[in-house]
C-alpha cells in the first residue's frame, strides 16, 4: 500500500457522506443499494466498526461491520455467540490492486480484537478469484457454508444478471492459522504442492479457442481428504463476453460446493496461477478439519 495512504475510524457525518459517494463508485448502477449516512453513523457509534483509507483528504476505501451473533448454537446465550459481521469492503476503482483491501481487513481485525471478539464473518461471490485470493489465501479465512441467492436480485453493475450466490467466510482472528497468513510467515503453497500431496481435481475445466474457461462436463468422483475445485480466473471477463457461460459456471459451482460441504469438506486455501498465458484458479478443500478455529 502507498505510504501516503492512512486508515482511520470514521465517525462524523462528513465521513458518512464520503462513504455514501464511494459506494456509488464501487458498485455503480443502483442508488437504492447505497447504505445511507444516518445508518452508517448509527452503526459506527453503537458497536460497529467503520474504517476508511485516505489518500490525503480523499476517501479511497472503507470497511463496514457490526456486532452479530453466531447462529450455529442458538441454545447458547448471546454473549457467548458474539461475532463481528463484516458487511461491506469497497475500494475505489482507481486504487484497486494496491493492497488497500488487505490493510483495511487487518485494521478491522485489530478493532474487533479490542472488543474481545474472535470471529468475523462476511460473504463474497465464490466465482470472484481476486476476492478468494484475499479472503482465503492472504487472510486465512475458511468456508463451509454456501448461500444460494443470498441477497435476492441485485441491481448494481457488478452483480446484475446473475443469482447472488455467496460463500460465508469465517475468520477466526486469534488463531495461529490467521496469524501466520497475515504475517506471511508461512510461504504460500502452489498447485504443484497440492497435487504432490494427492489432491484431486474434481472439475477439470477446458479452454475454448477464445481463451474462455468452460466447466467440466462430468465430475470426478469426490473422494479423499484433499480436493481442488477450479473457477474462472477472471469471472468479470466471462460475464462481459458470455453471460450464458457465466450462468453455467454459477450453477455448476453451486451444485459442486453444496455437495462438497454436505460431505464435510471445508475450503482452506486458494491457488491462483498467474504466470501462465492463461491464468488458472483453484479452491483447495480438506475434509475433517472443522472450522480450523
Amino acid at each position: 500500500m502507498d505510504k501516503h495512504l492512512q486508515i482511520r475510524s470514521l465517525a462524523t457525518m462528513d465521513d458518512m457522506m464520503k462513504v455514501e459517494a464511494l459506494q456509488a463508485e464501487v458498485w455503480p448502477g443502483s442508488e437504492a443499494d447505497v447504505v445511507p449516512g444516518h445508518i452508517l453513523i448509527t452503526l459506527a457509534h453503537n458497536g460497529g466498526v467503520l474504517l476508511g483509507a485516505f489518500d490525503g483528504q480523499r476517501l479511497v476505501g472503507f470497511v463496514l461491520g457490526f456486532l452479530g451473533v453466531d447462529s450455529d448454537s442458538p441454545e447458547r446465550v448471546a454473549m457467548a455467540r458474539l461475532k463481528h459481521c463484516s458487511h461491506m469492503l469497497g475500494v475505489h476503482p482507481d486504487y484497486q490492486g494496491l493492497g488497500i483491501g488487505f490493510q483495511l481487513k487487518l485494521a478491522q481485525r485489530l478493532e474487533v480484537h479490542k472488543q474481545g471478539i474472535r470471529l468475523i464473518t462476511w460473504t463474497y461471490d465464490p466465482l470472484q478469484s481476486p476476492n478468494a485470493n484475499l479472503n482465503i489465501r492472504k487472510l486465512g479465512g475458511v468456508v463451509h457454508t454456501y448461500l444460494p441467492e443470498a441477497y435476492g436480485t441485485m441491481r448494481d453493475g457488478l452483480n446484475e444478471g446473475l443469482p447472488s450466490d455467496r460463500f460465508l467466510v469465517e475468520w477466526w482472528v486469534t488463531t495461529p492459522r490467521v496469524v501466520t497468513r497475515i504475517e506471511g510467515s508461512r510461504p504460500p503453497l502452489d498447485l504443484a504442492h497440492f497435487l504432490a500431496a494427492g489432491a484431486l481435481k474434481v472439475n477439470p475445466a477446458t479452454l475454448d479457442e477464445f481463451g474462455l474457461l468452460h466447466p467440466a462436463e462430468s465430475l470426478q468422483e469426490i473422494e479423499g481428504n484433499l480436493v481442488l475445485v477450479e473457477i474462472p480466473p477472471d469471472f468479470n471477463a466471462v460475464k462481459a463476453k458470455d453471460m450464458g457461460l457465466a450462468l453455467h459456471w454459477r450453477y455448476h459451482t453451486r451444485d459442486l460446493f453444496q455437495a462438497l460441504f454436505s460431505k464435510g469438506y471445508l475450503i482452506s486455501d486458494f491457488v491462483h496461477l498467474q504466470g501462465e498465458r492463461y491464468p488458472r484458479s483453484y479452491y483447495v478443500l480438506i475434509n475433517g478439519e472443522g472450522t480450523l478455529g
